[in-house]
């Protein structure tokens, strides 16, 4: 009888061992996947970054968890982080923040053998373009304005409140294009904004919020929207034209960055390289984008067609003085 209850506590610590070291072994095996899960904070679009996770994690067996917002919400996460920094790879819609984070040292240097084909102007030793989009006029063809041809157009009576222009606090790219004008007209420029803002242009929030009212048509027309949005919104039969200003525009590299503090960075190299390869630079394309890469083609005008707007040498040092210029006009100050 001692015997048989001896066997049976034997056996139940047994049992009770075993599943207690399965369980640990199960614990231990999660958090080694977990560890391999690569972050990625990402300024849009949210399509073509889940498109990439999902070619990037069959080719290597790596997940990518995908962060997806304005350029300004990705920047304050990032910034809120950085005493226990999550991401690996940013992807942003402002080259700019791209060259601010190179200044303050968080990026970690690599050069993509898949970038061979990115001209000069779209990398650095610290970052490279995924894709390139342009900042133009999105006009609704259906609205009873006549179609604009240059950013002055949209301050005529006929556009009187029909205007709206994605908020430059939040979207890069409307910043960008802001200080491009500046370059290009300096005080004429500022003359532009107040006129386009005394004919009722109002500052609708990101760009898909600029974008939206246009597509319904309670507004004729988005000054400085993104056009990947746009030909998309084309493509699914919206009554809109994309419309790249006579007298020039801006476009927008979207640079990708592996951040120094990431723990995973032999797999954020590997995510540039699949991001620059033929098949990640065609789902690029797929989305609206004009690839990094020169050899890969694209359903709409590549930014070689474009008249573009002078660049600044030093334009970041002017970025927040454009951003509180502007602010004040709008009366967002």
């Amino acid at each position: 009888m001692m015997n048989r209850t001896h066997n049976t506590k034997t056996n139940t610590f047994s049992r009770t061992k075993t599943g207690v070291m399965t369980a640990m072994t199960l614990s231990l095996a999660m958090a080694a996947g977990s560890a391999q899960a690569l972050t990625l904070y990402t300024a849009g679009p949210g399509s073509l970054a889940k498109k990439l996770a999902a070619g990037y994690e069959k080719q290597t067996g790596v997940k990518v968890d995908v962060f997806q917002a304005t350029t300004g919400k990705v920047m304050a996460r990032l910034e809120a982080e950085q005493a226990n920094p999550r991401a690996d790879v940013l992807i942003s819609a402002s080259w700019d923040t791209a060259t601010d984070l190179e200044q303050r040292g968080w990026l970690l240097e690599y050069q993509s053998p898949n970038a061979e084909q990115v001209p000069a102007q779209f990398k650095t030793p610290y970052y490279v373009a995924q894709g390139i989009s342009a900042l133009g006029i999105v006009w609704n063809t259906k609205s009873g304005t006549t179609e604009p041809k240059d950013w002055g157009d949209l301050a005529k009576p006929e556009f009187k409140d029909k205007v709206t222009t994605p908020d430059p606090s939040l979207s890069g790219a409307s910043l960008d294009l802001l200080i491009g004008l500046q370059n290009a007209h300096a005080q004429q420029a500022w003359k532009l904004f107040e006129d386009l803002k005394a004919n009722g242009m109002i500052i609708a929030g990101p760009n898909a919020q600029a974008l939206t009212p246009v597509l319904q048509g309670a507004k004729a027309a988005v000054f400085g929207a993104v056009d990947y949005v746009s030909y998309g919104s084309v493509q699914d039969g919206e009554s809109v034209k994309v419309i790249f200003p006579s007298s020039g525009t801006v476009i927008a590299p979207r640079p990708m960055m592996i951040l120094k503090s990431s723990q995973q960075q032999k797999e954020a190299k590997a995510f540039i390289d699949y991001a620059l390869s033929p098949e990640g630079q065609k789902l690029v394309a797929d989305a609206w984008l004009m690839p990094a890469r020169a050899d890969i083609d694209a359903r709409r005008p590549l930014f070689k067609s474009l008249k573009l707007l002078p660049e600044a040498s030093q334009a970041s040092a002017s970025r927040k003085d454009v951003l509180d210029r502007f602010a004040k006009l709008f009366g967002q100050q």
